[in-house]
């Protein structure tokens, strides 16, 4: 198997990572509040209920950042790719183009 050649897995892992932003959000808020609710009955301070759910809400906020920088580098390489960059239309050099 040479280096070019991607695996046969590949697409169905990148699909998979697209599809699972929304389950790692719900994951994100559960463990959160999880957490917050076995420090509230461990400790019996009502507020660290609130603060699991920080957290949660806290992670999946980073869940979704981290897959949006993920996207943004992707589409960024398409951009330099020279089979995706098109030419700007603007006539100036164009003098055939001219009416």
């Amino acid at each position: 198997m040479s280096n070019k050649e991607e695996p046969k897995l590949k697409k169905i892992v990148v699909a998979a990572d697209g599809l699972s932003l929304g389950i790692s959000i719900v994951v994100a808020i559960l463990l959160g509040v999880g957490l917050g609710l076995l420090m509230k009955n461990l400790f019996g301070i009502p507020w660290l209920l609130w603060l699991g759910v920080f957290w949660g809400v806290a992670g999946a906020i980073l869940n979704v950042y981290k897959a949006y920088e993920k996207q943004k580098k992707s589409l960024d390489e398409l951009a330099n790719d020279p089979r995706y960059r098109h030419r700007k239309y603007d006539n100036s050099d164009d003098e055939d183009d001219k009416y």
